[in-house]
């Protein structure tokens, strides 16, 4: 795809600093991502293994020994020494032809696996740096909705101080001030326990990164949508506009299809491997060098040998062996090909999702908007009406509650929203590139 806004640092499109910091330490950081290049570097020096079989192999070396021959044995002759010096320099080649496409079958293999390995770890790369922008933006909403109740605890205990002033004026009733007591614990207790869940988001974003989690802290920073998109104003943040364009091309970025497409390729070449057993095995050979039974005389003419030949071997029984290798790499092969099918066919369901998912948490999250601001029109109401005297305070607490439980759903919908978009990002395949692949 020519699109390039997901390519690379893919997590810069929130333009947020802090996760673009966080999101930096995993690369240099993270162990699971280091195992998996390790994994992938390692697969693709099997591929320098596997081209090695194309040239002949060459080895050399000088020996030397000194030995004495039995007199009793069959090579004693009368009058010849029984003690002699042997030495020897010689080199020696062989080469086996790829005359079957075994050896490029095996090449083939190797770097489909090496392809698929690099895949692998480019599919951790992107969903750790997917958890990573994941558990930031709960992170954040969780903040948003510490600031809402922060807020609202203050206005709990304005409410408190009310009754409070009422009941000491004789217009109240120690009934209001229970209620508006128990308002206030109870929004209190409430928030403490939104800090429990924030460390936990927390120390899983330094375990992310590899930070000391006892030292490793995030700054208060409460997730908001811009102007545009919220009424509120804060730190603001944007949701990404995320292209769509084609769904099977996009969806070509991602890297556990990449990786079942390399498997299935290497299914595929194993298939030719197991056929080449078919054929003989053709083995050229050669020796030369210098021997001689006197060191004054070892590199001198006379002294050279070689020789040169050729071998080939074909295997006449082996009861069905061949056969049954032919047939189960035939099968490995449909079965790779069938999960290759079966990863394509999930991407688009998970594509799918995360689009559906957008888009209707979008509508929901207009919607409870004007939830919020009807919660907030019949809070103001009930205040005034309890101010009056016309109306007791549960009508005022419970305007109260509404109010706070639609403002809490409106910030944890903007949070799914954040996610959602992280989730359509990685189901698109963020960051990968095939153009890094080994060749």
């Amino acid at each position: 795809p020519s699109d390039g806004l997901l390519r690379g640092k893919w997590w810069e499109i929130y333009q947020d600093p802090q996760l673009n910091q966080l999101e930096d330490r995993i690369v240099a950081n993270n162990q699971t991502l280091r195992q998996a290049l390790e994994t992938y570097l390692a697969a693709r020096d099997q591929i320098t293994v596997a081209r090695a079989a194309f040239y002949p192999t060459l080895s050399a070396g000088p020996s030397a020994q000194r030995e004495k021959i039995s007199a009793n044995g069959p090579s004693f002759s009368a009058g010849k020494p029984t003690t002699n010096n042997d030495f020897q320099l010689t080199g020696q080649a062989s080469w086996e032809p790829d005359f079957w496409g075994r050896i490029r079958r095996t090449v083939e293999a190797a770097r489909s696996n090496a392809q698929a390995s690099a895949a692998d770890a480019a599919n951790i790369d992107l969903s750790l740096h997917a958890e990573m922008a994941a558990d930031y933006f709960q992170l954040r909403g969780l903040d948003a909705q510490l600031r809402l109740f922060a807020a609202t605890i203050a206005d709990l205990q304005d409410q408190l101080d009310l009754t409070q002033r009422r009941l000491a004026g004789g217009i109240g009733t120690e009934a209001d001030v229970a209620q508006a007591k128990t308002q206030l614990e109870t929004v209190r207790a409430q928030l403490i326990d939104l800090g429990v869940a924030r460390a936990q988001y927390e120390h899983a974003i330094g375990t992310l990164a590899n930070a000391n989690l006892s030292e490793f802290k995030i700054p208060f920073s409460p997730l908001v949508l811009s102007p545009a998109q919220s009424p509120v104003q804060s730190q603001e943040l944007s949701l990404p506009k995320v292209p769509v364009g084609v769904p099977s091309q996009l969806l070509e970025r991602r890297p556990d299809i990449a990786a079942a497409e390399r498997r299935a390729q290497a299914a595929n070449a194993q298939i030719g491997i197991a056929k080449s057993a078919f054929y003989p095995t053709i083995t050229l050979g050669g020796t030369g060098g210098f021997e001689s039974m006197n060191a004054g005389t070892w590199l001198q003419g006379p002294s050279a040998l070689w020789s040169l030949g050729a071998q080939a071997t074909e295997l006449l029984f082996d009861a069905g062996k061949r056969h049954a290798l032919t047939a189960s790499a035939r099968h490995s092969y449909e079965a790779q090909a069938a999960a290759y099918k079966a990863a394509v066919i999930a991407a688009f369901n998970d594509v799918e999702d995360q689009l559906s998912g957008l888009r209707i948490l979008e509508q929901e999250s207009t919607v409870e908007q004007k939830a919020v601001k009807a919660a907030q029109d019949s809070y103001d109401i009930s205040n005034q009406r309890y101010k009056g005297g016309i109306t007791g305070y549960l009508e005022v607490l419970t305007a109260e509650a509404a109010l706070l439980q639609n403002q809490r759903t409106a910030v944890d919908l903007q949070t799914r929203q954040f996610v959602a978009s992280v989730g359509l990002v990685r189901a698109l395949g963020g960051g990968w590139d095939a153009s890094q692949l080994p060749k």
